[in-house]
C-alpha cells in the first residue's frame, strides 16, 4: 500500500490537485504520484512520491508540500513523516 491515497490535495502554495493513484517507473521502478491539476488545463503530472511527502519551507515555517484536503485543518503530520 503506497503512503499517498488518491484524493484531493493542497499544494503548499494554495493550488489544488486531485491524486490519482501511484505509478512506477518503467526503467527505475521508483514509485511516483500522479496527480492532476484542479485549476486551469487541469494538467497531468508525476512527482515521485519522496518528493510528493516532502516538508518544505514556507514564510520561516516547515510545511508539507501536499497536505491532503481533509487533513488541512488539524496541521498534525502524518505518522510517517515525523522529522527527528
Amino acid at each position: 500500500m503506497s503512503l499517498v491515497q488518491p484524493g484531493k490535495y493542497r499544494h503548499f502554495k494554495g493550488s489544488e490537485y486531485e491524486v490519482i493513484g501511484t505509478a512506477k517507473h518503467t526503467e527505475t521502478l521508483e514509485e511516483l504520484v500522479v496527480y492532476r491539476a484542479l485549476y486551469g488545463e487541469r494538467g497531468l503530472w508525476v512527482r515521485p512520491v519522496g518528493m510528493f511527502l516532502d516538508w518544505v519551507e514556507r514564510k520561516g515555517e516547515q510545511v508539507p508540500r501536499f497536505r491532503r484536503l481533509d487533513q488541512a485543518a488539524s496541521g498534525d503530520r502524518p505518522k510517517q513523516q515525523e522529522q527527528e
